[in-house]
C-alpha cells in the first residue's frame, strides 16, 4: 500500500495532480475498491497504483507526440516500402483483370452477334448484322418483331 504522496514522488508530480486525477470518472469508479483510508490517510493498493499510473501515462502520450530517432524513422521507410509494393503489385494484378474482362465482354458481344445472325434475330440496342446501315433497334421493336414471327 502507497500513500497518494508516495505515488505522486514516483510520477514527478504533485499530490494536487494525483488528487485531481484519481477523483475524475473514469479513474475514480475504477479505483473504489483500491482505496482505503488509514489514520486519515489515503493508500492505495498495489492495483490502485497501477491504474493511477496507467491514467498518467495516457495522459502524457495525448499531449506529446513520439519522438522518434533514425531507427524509428528506418523502421517506418521500410514499412512504407513494403506497402508500396504490395499496392503496385496489387495495381498490376487489378490492370490485368481489366484486361481479361474486356476481352471477355467482347467475345460475349461477338457470340451474341453470332448467335442472333444465325437464328435471323436482331440485337436490341445494337447493330443488326444483316443491316449495318438501320439505326438500333429498340426493345419494343423487337417484341414485336418476335410476335410476328412466332404466330
Amino acid at each position: 500500500m502507497k500513500t497518494i504522496k508516495q505515488i505522486a514522488d514516483e510520477l514527478g508530480v504533485s499530490k494536487q495532480a494525483v488528487f485531481y486525477r484519481i477523483k475524475k470518472p473514469p479513474l475514480s469508479n475504477t479505483l473504489q475498491p483500491f482505496i482505503s483510508k488509514l489514520d486519515g490517510i489515503l493508500t492505495v493498493s498495489l492495483d490502485g497504483e497501477v491504474f493511477i499510473k496507467q491514467a498518467f501515462a495516457l495522459h502524457e502520450a495525448s499531449k506529446e507526440p513520439p519522438k522518434l530517432d533514425d531507427k524509428g524513422d528506418r523502421h517506418f521507410d521500410a514499412i512504407i516500402a513494403m506497402l508500396q509494393s504490395e499496392l503496385d503489385a496489387k495495381n498490376e494484378q487489378l490492370a490485368a483483370k481489366d484486361r481479361q474482362l474486356e476481352a471477355a465482354q467482347a467475345a460475349l458481344r461477338t457470340e451474341q452477334m453470332l448467335h442472333a445472325n444465325t437464328k435471323g434475330i436482331p440485337l436490341i440496342g445494337g447493330e443488326d448484322p444483316a443491316r449495318p446501315d438501320a439505326p438500333p433497334m429498340t426493345l419494343r421493336e423487337a417484341l414485336k418483331m418476335w410476335r410476328r414471327q412466332t404466330h
